[in-house]
């Protein structure tokens, strides 16, 4: 049963859910990178052999294999897909940044650049749960920001196979190369190259804690996106709202890990009551039901505060991947919500639209990050280049300037190559 606090009676507000650490993963993890970086090709062959049971001879996923998977997803679902990747391309065009030039009337010129990353490679999760939705969010982005190469990493099946879901939305999401390999020794291959697999510029993509140790690993001979915790949603409801509706929400994202959190505020104690008593009703149907149930009684909270305002003011020091804001007008309150992944307002907008199909992206920052970082964008797979021309007489105007800066840190160099260039 999830349990039940008043506002000023709970424990500790920081609420969030941290990942159970794995014996040694640190130690595990380091000997996989190393052992890519050293045998190549050789050692990810053993691994997939290895930990999924799948003898390999190519990597690389062929496009005979693309096309047969397109031809296995039903019409339907690809239709879904095509429908999810139109609004995702939509959302994330509008975040498409152009340089600057400023030119001043001493001949000065000053600017800064952007420049696609080269090379980009996505971890896409595969066993027993395929998220097509994955791949439609990380890829799409990249190609909007003009990435030369958008390679997808992902486990294969002990048949060799990778699950068709995944290439179909591959094909969607225009991504160039895909191979067969997961864990941490494909972060390890993008990171540092393999005789079949090129060396990325930038990793991003969410995976187990040895897939997120390998990234925290790679990270400076690598970019990364962020290192994800376990799933996490907040709701904000104000008195009055459905209690079945409430409780649906909670439990979509405590069916992903039995890490994951999922809390309530509401200044409504009845509302409170009715929807611990749906979350258990809702239980009995669910598919992962097990996950679902150790997660509520874990880390579940409902959360009774004086007022919508007080439930404000918890959701910004949780900081949480997903808030709800389920009342009848939420704008009011958007302005109050200073920390959060994506929020979700009124009462016909529930988390799983941004999980798949409104085209906001559903890579979120998580375990109390979105205090200081923001969801997955078109940003994260472009660089900033700055430029700088001066004139000679430009220079000439500032250059005692610079020296005087410069020989008060110490930095006599620094001072003589800014007046060198004045001296007759």
């Amino acid at each position: 049963m999830i349990k039940i606090y008043k506002a000023k009676d709970l424990p500790d507000r920081s609420v969030l859910s941290s990942p159970k650490p794995t014996n040694n993963v640190s130690g595990i993890v380091s000997d996989i990178l190393q052992n890519v970086r050293e045998n190549g090709d050789k050692a990810l062959l053993d691994y997939t052999k290895r930990f999924d049971g799948a003898e390999l001879d190519n990597l690389k996923v062929s496009e005979e294999e693309i096309k047969e998977a397109m031809a296995a997803v039903p019409a339907k679902f690809l239709r879904i897909l095509r429908r999810a990747a139109r609004n995702i391309r939509a959302f994330h065009l509008k975040q498409l940044r152009k340089g600057f030039e400023i030119r001043k009337k001493n001949g000065v010129v000053l600017g800064q650049k952007v420049t696609p990353i080269e090379k980009v490679g996505l971890y896409v999760p595969g066993g027993t749960a395929a998220y097509p939705s994955t791949v439609l969010m990380d890829a799409i982005p990249a190609k909007i920001a003009g990435c030369a190469k958008v390679m997808i990493v992902t486990p294969p099946n002990k048949s060799g196979k990778v699950n068709p879901v995944i290439l179909a939305a591959a094909r969607i999401a225009g991504v160039d190369e895909i191979y067969k390999v997961g864990g941490a020794q494909a972060v390890g291959a993008l990171a540092y190259g393999t005789e079949s697999i090129p060396k990325v510029d930038k990793i991003v993509g969410p995976g187990n804690a040895f897939v997120a140790e390998a990234k925290k690993q790679v990270f400076g001979t690598v970019s990364i996106d962020m290192i994800a915790g376990p799933s996490e949603i907040m709701i904000v409801a104000e008195e009055g709202e459905d209690p079945g509706h409430i409780a649906a929400d909670l439990l979509s994202q405590a069916e992903h890990d039995v890490n994951a959190t999922a809390v309530l505020a509401t200044p409504d104690e009845a509302l409170g009551s009715k929807v611990a008593i749906e979350i258990e009703k809702l239980l009995e149907g669910m598919s992962r039901q097990n996950i679902a149930r150790e997660s509520i009684e874990r880390n579940g909270k409902i959360i009774i505060t004086r007022d919508i305002d007080e439930a404000i003011d918890i959701a910004n020091e949780i900081a949480p991947e997903h808030l709800e804001l389920v009342m009848k007008d939420p704008f009011p309150y958007l302005e109050r919500i200073k920390h959060a992944g994506s929020v979700f307002m009124g009462e016909n907008c529930p988390e799983a639209l941004g999980d798949y199909y409104a085209g906001m992206n559903h890579t979120l920052p998580t375990c109390g990050t979105a205090r200081f970082s923001s969801p997955l964008s078109v940003d994260d797979f472009i660089k900033k280049t700055q430029y700088a021309y001066y004139t000679r007489e430009a220079l000439c105007e500032v250059a005692d300037d610079i020296a005087y800066f410069a020989e008060k840190e110490g930095l006599t160099g620094h001072a003589r190559s800014a007046v060198i260039r004045t001296e007759k």
